[in-house]
């Protein structure tokens, strides 16, 4: 039976539809009766944990069948689960009983398993709330890697990693206290002393062997000289770009006996982390049962389903399942989440509590400059441009910025609403990335097939820089092409002598009103805040493009006494296609008022070509003064 879930998010529905009688009565590990308790409506849990669940319920149905090269290997997760058991938690330096929910993840890692008898999960993303353990179950693993999966390897490598070294060097320290615990049980005493097991300060090595567990931090860039078969980054979610990440999962490649990367992280204030992203992507996954597209992924996420339930204390569960330990944990972890949120409440920092606590991402960051759901409205891709009148502006790259040009097309509803249809166009330099594909990766965008869909253009220039002329050609060919009618081109010439050579070649050329909008915030609030407010009151459409969707996202709000501009919160990313698109506005802005450029009569003559500027001075009944002039 065909499952899509895309639309009517019905988990539970889904499941209620499917006789279990043979999975209940083969499966009885504590793994598979926590999908059953959560589906059941026994254990509470959010929407992705249920998908989570439901999936696996579904893939141990599948085993056998032809497309799915997958099977539950029951001694595996009898054997993980037994060594976890004796695993010490290193602040209370004794084992705790693992919930059912901790339970899970481990067997879902370790007890998948592909026709080759290896681990079928190789990318792992793990994200539950704060201080609920996530980091000694990333522990728990290693150990087990370490001590247990390698056991006859020699020459492998193990990474702990983390965004600063300081990140890193608390995740391995815990490591190594765990190690430090189960080394003095048999047999793992006598194994470490065969392999001459050797905790150190920076690493951990067997001499004999030659396995090495490293850390290293994100901020060191060493990654590509690595080949683990397990890594383990933490504190993902603060990464802005992935870029340095395919190191790790480039280097994994052909690793034996088999290879993971997990990732572990709560909510953090951006919602463009890549790690949203991922989680986005693999939820959507999981809602097609069907197709067998991310069957080696693992997405396991404890969160609340919206920040409504930031006042439904009933429901944090969802995020921080230790609540449900025991009545009287459940009592005291509540309690003093009441306590967190109401004094985020009182210091203006409530977004830090769903973040952290509640692993809530924001629909945009806090000083985002558009709110995510009212970019994802604006969507209308049936508007069409052709012999539109427009408002066009540019933004030239320095650098390794993208240069983009924006369109603003005013027009009016049926039901005489005005409005403006957004869109631009980007070129992509390469040069300082090195490549196109490493430009792609640090601006997490697929530009190569967006250029396929008229979005963008990669330069031509062999350089891999911005080519002037090809600027000037696009816009002049696509002008013409789609018999624009344009009514005013703004530009920002900041530091580049390129942008006069384009703008004097279009002033030759058209007839166009090109104007220098100078980039302060005396010129630019205007506008900057007239395309905000229209966003949120859905005066504005655009299409359905990736590049556009990003600048908006990424830029955010600087105020100053005089008003607002955007900015962007890192160097590295791009909002080059708003600033264009606020040049556009500068003038799109008025097109409905009577003094707007189209409605002035006092600028026709500057929109003139010089044919009709001489056809003016030779019609008397012609003329800005109006017709009762001439009457006499």
């Amino acid at each position: 039976m065909k499952i899509d879930l895309t639309q009517t998010h019905d988990v539970e529905g889904a499941y209620q539809s499917i006789d279990w009688n043979d999975i209940r009565l083969k499966y009885n590990d504590d793994a598979t009766k926590y999908c059953f308790d959560v589906l059941d409506g026994k254990q509470i849990a959010g929407y992705i944990t249920k998908l989570a669940c439901f999936r696996n319920l579904q893939d141990l149905k599948r085993q056998g069948q032809s497309d799915f090269p997958y099977h539950y290997d029951m001694k595996e997760v009898r054997n993980t689960l037994k060594f976890a058991s004796i695993v010490p938690d290193v602040d209370l330096h004794k084992p705790l009983p693992l919930m059912n929910w901790q339970k899970f993840i481990l067997a879902m890692i370790n007890g998948w398993k592909d026709e080759n008898d290896e681990k079928r999960f190789t990318d792992i993303h793990i994200s539950v709330g704060r201080g609920q353990g996530k980091t000694q179950i990333a522990g728990i693993q290693m150990c087990k890697a370490v001590l247990i999966d390698t056991l006859s390897y020699t020459n492998k490598d193990f990474l702990v990693t983390a965004n600063t070294s300081d990140q890193s060097t608390k995740l391995f320290g815990y490591i190594k206290k765990m190690l430090e615990a189960v080394i003095k049980i048999e047999p793992f005493a006598s194994l470490a002393k065969e392999s001459g097991l050797d905790l150190q300060t920076n690493q951990i090595i067997e001499k004999k062997t030659n396995n090495k567990v490293w850390k290293i931090s994100y901020e060191a860039d060493r990654y590509d000289s690595t080949h683990n078969v397990l890594a383990i980054y933490d504190e993902t979610g603060a990464l802005d770009t992935y870029d340095r990440i395919t190191d790790i999962t480039d280097g994994q490649g052909q690793v034996k006996p088999y290879h993971q990367f997990i990732k572990i992280s709560s909510a953090y204030p951006d919602p463009t982390s890549p790690f949203h992203q991922e989680q986005i992507t693999m939820q959507h996954i999981m809602e097609k049962d069907y197709s067998r597209e991310g069957d080696n992924s693992l997405c396991l996420v404890w969160a609340q389903d919206s920040l409504d339930e930031t006042f439904k204390p009933d429901t944090w569960e969802k995020s921080n399942p230790l609540i449900g330990l025991s009545h009287s944990e459940r009592k005291r972890r509540t309690d003093n989440l009441i306590k967190q949120r109401d004094q985020a409440m009182l210091n203006g920092t409530l977004h830090k509590f769903q973040n952290k606590n509640l692993n809530c991402w924001l629909k945009q960051s806090t000083a985002s400059y558009l709110n995510l759901k009212d970019v994802e409205k604006a969507v209308y891709d049936d508007f069409k441009i052709d012999h539109k009148q427009c408002y066009m502006g540019l933004d030239y790259s320095m650098f390794s910025d993208n240069t983009a040009v924006g369109f603003a097309f005013p027009y009016t509803t049926a039901d005489g609403v005005h409005k403006w249809h957004m869109m631009q166009h980007s070129f992509i330099p390469w040069q300082q990335a090195g490549s196109i594909e490493a430009k792609e990766k640090q601006d997490g965008l697929p530009y190569r097939e967006l250029a396929k869909k008229g979005y963008c253009t990669i330069t031509g220039h062999p350089q891999g820089i911005i080519n002037p002329e090809e600027v000037y050609k696009w816009i002049l060919d696509f002008t013409q092409k789609h018999h624009l009618q344009v009514i005013f081109f703004g530009y920002d010439r900041y530091g580049s002598y390129q942008v006069k050579n384009i703008t004097e070649s279009l002033n030759a050329n058209t007839d166009w009103m090109i104007q220098d909008v100078k980039q302060q915030t005396s010129e630019l609030a205007n506008p900057t805040k007239f395309l905000q407010e229209s966003y949120a009151t859905g005066k504005i459409t655009r299409f359905d493009d990736p590049v556009e969707e990003k600048a908006l996202l990424n830029a955010i709000v600087k105020e100053d006494k005089i008003g607002i501009q955007i900015d962007k919160a890192k160097a590295t990313l791009k909002i080059d296609v708003v600033d264009a698109e606020i040049d556009a506005m500068y003038q799109a802005m008025y097109h409905f008022e009577d003094y707007g450029l189209i409605n002035d009569k006092s600028h026709e003559v500057e929109r003139m070509t010089q044919k009709q500027v001489l056809d003016w001075f030779n019609n008397p009944k012609s003329g800005l003064l109006g017709d009762d002039y001439y009457s006499d």
